[in-house]
């Protein structure tokens, strides 16, 4: 039996699965959205909707039409590509099929709606291809501002670049989307030929108007432009609205940074905790003090790729300490900042075409508030601050025209009217005023009829379907006059109209309708004059994103207590009273023990930590390191004085789980991470290394220890701090001149342990293992059985260093590089 030829919407449904491969279709439906046969099975299921069935055999789902952005956020969330079918006319009498067609298609990286976004991080779309010579292509772009950038990555360091995007969707060529190493969320395999040379070049030198990306500060030959071309074609087929907002492409430099692997972010807890991957009480969240969007995204930038340029870091000292030293002056932007809405994300709906009234009126209460941040920021010492202020415009213009066109309060939709203040527009005015006239005759006109018929109960009301009608109960239906034109009967009454009533309410409702639809037609009129402002408005929204993130480095400073530190060109790190920046803010006041390090040529640069468990080498480790990276942001540090020199790379190894799905054991994560550290790591380095060998034998696990210690102090000579409880490696201070050796200090009452979690010159001798079992509630008759081992063990072996000049040689080999697409590579050498 053949299958039932599908009905005339079903088929615009079919076409427009067609012309969306890979999404999910949201059918307008009157007043739903519906899915439909494998869309809806898949939406159901991700919503969390009844799935019924049409003509009895096609799978459907639906919600109403208000809860679009609710249900369009869960989709997005669950990874889903949405296209929204809108209907483009109005449903009328004897209209068989109602045209359709999809004007939205919303993805995780193209959405703009702020109901659909974090307003705390930015939303990255990023496209990669492997280019000519080995190197990658890397480009990204966030369409809520417009942000949009490009680099050429080795294979060996392209991972952690994407990890510190965090991209929401990744673009790849469809040959190499099979071979993606590792597996990557919210991967999007497009046609090879977008990223072709000759296309890309043409979509990129079409939508900025060149004819060469050199003026941008790139070479034509460059892979990254290959993404870059991919990306903004794929905006072009699939946002279905203006790109203007986009205005260049940034080439993005490592070099300019301090790098941070993505175990190095991870492990310091920068954006997200390790316990829950949560933002609350991480490294971001804790010094946070910014009170807008924008702000609060420049932070989470700058958090994640630091300045290495010690003038730019400088540069942002000096602003910082000018608005820590000035109270009014910090006071007096913040309040004005706090007032401000997200103008990166409401130009870049502006320029979409997506901006509603409320968002208009938002930009116009931003931009009203400009003259006075100019003002505070004028004749400021700081070049930062002045710069500022010489790039902070204040569109005389667009505010006066924004200010009286638009009402106190307008909605969010423009189909209700309300938008347009009184007096604005005279047409509109005298429309308005006629509409308001006509619904006063008609209650004047109900009160006569009433008075005329004696019918009391009579009343004068409006449906779309007939408009307005008089309702007359079945009971007073001998009252009627014979003037009384019958429209409708109902169960308990009837409705009439008049000669009077139709003439009225044709002069009311045409009125009405012409007053929204000229408002409307206002509206856009004014969204396109702010569009205009485009770029001029974006780099005012710059200014306020870095204002803020500089005022909220100096609260932060002010609030608690925080030093400026000194930048130095030598490899030293001299840091006095140092505090860990979060522990130091959720711990109880006075509470946290301040501890100093002391790295330069006379004071050595690698100390090896020993000391008990739970002491708090691991946190005095990190908090050198977040020091450090706190320094290299342009942010006063929590310490009494530091000295901080110049970093090129952060590396961590403090700690690692099985990764099980790659087949890697605890151990082999931590000997891959100590072999990223070896290999990369140069004198300009700071390493931190918490236990190394420990899951392995103690043989085995000694060894290595003691061999990475003697390269890192050796070979590479970077400043490192060395968490372990291998007392045995303290020996190596007799060798190597640059290594000390530092404990943390405890104090022994009876069978009682206090840790004074200070940092000071020496070395343990045992780790208080059994201890801190006993903290943790391990039951006494292991405790007692685990002494008595501990006893036995420690008569009876020691373990020595391996004897001098007799370790064996083996051939040098690379390790090998992870690569995103295929196998992992080996390096060369």
């Amino acid at each position: 039996m053949e299958p039932a030829p599908l009905t005339p919407m079903m088929q615009q449904f079919r076409a427009a699965k067609e012309q969306h491969p890979g999404m999910l279709v949201l059918f307008r439906n009157g007043d739903f959205y519906e899915l439909f046969e494998s869309d809806a099975e898949i939406g159901a299921k991700a919503i969390g909707l009844t799935l019924t069935k049409r003509d009895k055999e096609i799978p459907m789902a639906g919600f109403p039409q208000h809860k679009l952005e609710y249900y369009l956020g869960v989709l997005l969330r669950a990874g889903h590509r949405v296209a929204v079918c809108e209907q483009m006319e109005v449903a009328a009498p004897g209209k068989k099929i109602i045209r359709r067609e999809v004007n939205r298609v919303v993805t995780p990286g193209t959405v703009t709606e702020d109901e659909l976004l974090d307003p705390r991080k930015p939303n990255h779309l990023i496209a990669t291809c492997q280019g000519k010579g080995g190197l990658f292509g890397l480009a990204w772009v966030d369409l809520t501002t417009g942000s949009f950038r490009a680099a050429d990555v080795l294979p060996e360091h392209l991972a952690d670049e994407i990890a510190r995007l965090a991209p929401v969707e990744t673009l790849v060529p469809e040959n190499a989307a099979d071979g993606l190493h590792p597996p990557m969320s919210g991967t999007v395999a497009r046609p090879d030929w977008t990223f072709d040379p000759t296309t890309t070049a043409q979509t990129l030198h079409r939508h900025f108007g060149i004819a060469t990306l050199a003026g941008f500060g790139f070479d034509d030959a460059q892979p990254c432009l290959l993404a870059a071309g991919a990306v903004l074609h794929y905006l072009q087929e699939t946002l279905k609205a203006s790109l203007s907002h986009v205005l260049r492409l940034t080439p993005y430099s490592p070099a300019n940074h301090l790098v941070l692997d993505e175990v190095t972010r991870r492990s310091l807890e920068l954006t997200r905790t390790l316990r829950d991957n949560a933002r609350d009480g991480s490294v971001l969240a804790t010094l946070d003090r910014t009170v807008t969007p924008m702000g609060a995204r420049r932070l989470h930038d700058e958090l994640l790729a630091p300045l290495r340029d010690r003038s730019a870091i400088e540069a942002r000292f000096d602003a910082v300490d000018e608005l820590t030293k000035n109270l009014s002056l910090r006071e007096t932007v913040r309040s004005l900042l706090d007032q401000t809405a997200d103008l990166q994300r409401l130009t870049a709906r502006v320029s979409t075409a997506r901006a509603t009234p409320k968002d208009l009126a938002a930009v116009a209460r931003t931009l009203q508030l400009l003259p006075k941040l100019k003002a505070k920021l004028t004749g400021r010492s700081s070049k930062v601050l002045l710069g500022l202020e010489t790039r902070l415009e204040l569109f005389p213009d667009l505010r006066t025209l924004l200010d009286s066109a638009l009402t106190e309060d307008p909605p969010y939709t423009t189909k209700e009217g309300g938008i347009i203040k009184l007096g604005y527009h005279a047409e509109l005015d005298t429309l308005r005023q006629l509409a308001a006239e006509g619904k006063t005759w008609m209650a004047r006109y109900q009160a006569e009829q009433v008075a005329a018929t004696g019918i009391g109960s009579l009343k004068i009301a409006y449906t779309q379907a007939i408009g307005y009608y008089i309702e007359v109960t079945n009971a007073n239906e001998h009252r009627v006059p014979a003037n009384y034109i019958h429209e409708r009967t109902l169960k308990n009454a009837k409705r009439y109209t008049t000669p009077s009533l139709r003439e009225y309410q044709e002069k009311v409702l045409t009125a009405e309708d012409r007053s929204l639809g000229l408002e409307y037609e206002l509206f856009v009129t004014l969204r396109d004059k702010v569009a205009v402002e485009t770029p001029r408005l974006l780099e005012t929204a710059d200014v306020l994103a870095s204002l803020d993130f500089l005022a909220g480095l100096a609260e932060l400073a002010s609030t608690r207590g925080f030093v400026r530190p000194k930048i130095a060109d030598e490899h030293v790190l001299d840091i006095r009273g140092g505090r860990h920046p979060v522990l130091d803010q959720v711990l109880p006041p006075g509470t946290f023990v301040p501890n100093d390090v002391r790295f330069g040529p006379d004071a050595g640069t690698f100390w090896l930590i020993t000391g008990p468990n739970m002491a708090g080498k691991s946190t005095f480790i990190r908090q050198v390191a977040l020091l450090t990276l706190l320094a290299h942001v342009g942010s006063f540090v929590p310490a009494t004085s530091a000295t901080i020199g110049l970093t090129d790379r952060i590396f961590t190894r403090v700690g690692a789980s099985d990764e099980l799905a790659r087949g890697q054991s605890t151990f082999m994560v931590e000997m891959t991470e100590a072999a990223n550290i070896l290999n990369n790591a140069t004198p300009h380095s700071l390493v931190i290394l918490d236990e190394i060998g420990r899951g392995t034998s103690t043989y085995d696990g000694v060894s290595l220890a003691w061999a990475i210690t003697e390269h890192l102090h050796d070979a590479v000579g970077c400043r490192t701090l060395f968490a372990t409880h291998y007392h045995e490696l303290a020996q190596l201070s007799d060798k190597l001149p640059r290594l000390r050796n530092y404990t943390v200090q405890v104090k022994e009452l009876d069978r009682d342990v206090i840790f004074l979690h200070a940092i000071a010159p020496g070395n343990a001798d045992k780790s208080y293992g059994i201890h801190v079992a006993r903290l943790a509630g391990v039951p006494d008759a292991v405790l007692g059985r685990a002494e008595a081992v501990l006893e036995s063990l420690e008569a009876g072996h020691e373990l020595k260093p391996p004897p001098t000049g007799r370790t064996r040689k083996l051939k040098p080999q690379a390790p090998p590089v992870p690569s995103l697409f295929g196998e992992p590579t080996a390096t060369s050498g």
